[in-house]
């Protein structure tokens, strides 16, 4: 959304964009658990985290929130996987440059002991563990999964070199049944499941952005209840239908969105009377 717009109704920023700012983010109480949990004793013990959910339930939100977090600690390494479909190989080029480790695929011992020696050498100088964080890791194959379960220990498998974080859908929790990776399940530690949102938290959260933009009174209170009925407990949709209000809004210069706007953008169309064939007599 351009200045102009913003100017329209000051607006500080987009309340509805996937860019929004860390700091405007709604965080309800479970997902602020969550986070104290790693923030406070999962980077200083090391071994996995979970966050798991369906499609626009806030798992990327989650880890947005806590790599911003963990950012302003002192003397903590965040890196995150940017590309979880990679192959064996490609993951191991990934890991180097996220943690400053120079490898060769070719070599794959040498890269486990080069990165193991820099999270070792982490630990000693800070008493945290680095973190990696892994978006949509319902794509990371077995093989990946498994070899990132055996990096990141140490000591026949008492000590943890690395804090994981990971975040996927269902198709994760499936994958972690495997009995490959029923191993790796098992040292899940801290969990949080992004359950469908109450009506209530909906509400919560739209009126947590509308403040944070600067605009409160932007939306009547109808409107407000509105949305969040037809949001079906998925914060994206929330945001994605309270984003094309605005938008029409804007390109129709109205001062309020409202509940006639939302029944002009999103009423079904109106169906075409059906003639009856009349017999003849």
């Amino acid at each position: 959304m351009n200045h102009k717009l913003l100017a329209l109704y000051g607006l500080k920023f987009n309340p509805f964009s996937p860019e929004l700012p860390v700091d405007a983010i709604y965080v309800p109480q479970k997902i602020e658990g969550f986070c104290w949990r790693i923030e406070h004793a999962q980077i200083r013990e090391g071994g996995f985290a979970m966050v798991h959910g369906e499609p626009g339930s806030g798992k990327s939100i989650v880890l947005r929130v806590l790599a911003e977090r963990l950012k302003k600690l002192p003397d903590v390494t965040v890196g995150a996987i940017n590309h979880p479909q990679s192959n064996l190989a490609d993951f191991y080029r990934e890991l180097g440059d996220v943690f400053g480790v120079p490898l060769r695929p070719s070599n794959r011992w040498g890269g486990f002991k080069a990165l193991r020696a820099r999270w070792l050498a982490h630990m000693e100088s800070s008493r945290c563990r680095a973190v990696l964080l892994v978006d949509e890791a319902q794509e990371m194959t077995a093989q990946v999964l498994s070899e990132l379960r055996l990096l990141a220990s140490a000591s026949f498998d008492s000590q943890s070199l690395l804090c994981i974080v990971m975040a996927g859908d269902a198709r994760l929790i499936e994958k972690l049944r495997r009995e490959e990776l029923i191993p790796l399940g098992s040292r899940i530690r801290t969990r949080l499941a992004t359950e469908f949102a109450s009506r209530d938290e909906l509400l919560a959260c739209l009126e947590h952005l509308l403040a944070g933009a600067g605009n409160a009174s932007l939306m009547t209170q109808q409107l407000r209840h509105t949305l969040c009925d037809h949001a079906a407990g998925n914060y994206r949709v929330l945001t994605t239908m309270a984003a094309e209000l605005l938008a029409c809004a804007a390109q129709k210069d109205l001062p309020l969105l409202d509940e006639k706007l939302y029944l002009e953008v999103f009423a079904p169309p109106a169906k075409p009377t059906q003639r009856r064939a009349i017999a003849g007599r």
